[in-house]
């Protein structure tokens, strides 16, 4: 479920790998590998993932900058 807070959309680690069109699995494997930047935890350890984060991700993984 994602969270809608003043027009800001955050995602967990399953939802934002969904929009990544990757497996969970893959998305934590890149974190862990530091293929892609880590994201912000909050006070449980989760991630939690922003549109922005999402499309930083994508930039990484497609060969670009981010």
């Amino acid at each position: 479920m994602s969270n809608n807070i003043k027009g800001h959309t955050d995602y967990r680690t399953a939802q934002a790998a969904q929009r990544l069109r990757v497996s969970r699995q893959t998305l934590l494997r890149w974190l862990h590998e530091g293929r892609v930047d880590d994201v912000y935890k909050d006070h449980r350890g989760w991630r939690i993932f922003s549109d922005e984060d999402i499309r930083r991700i994508r930039m990484q993984i497609e060969g670009g900058d981010g």
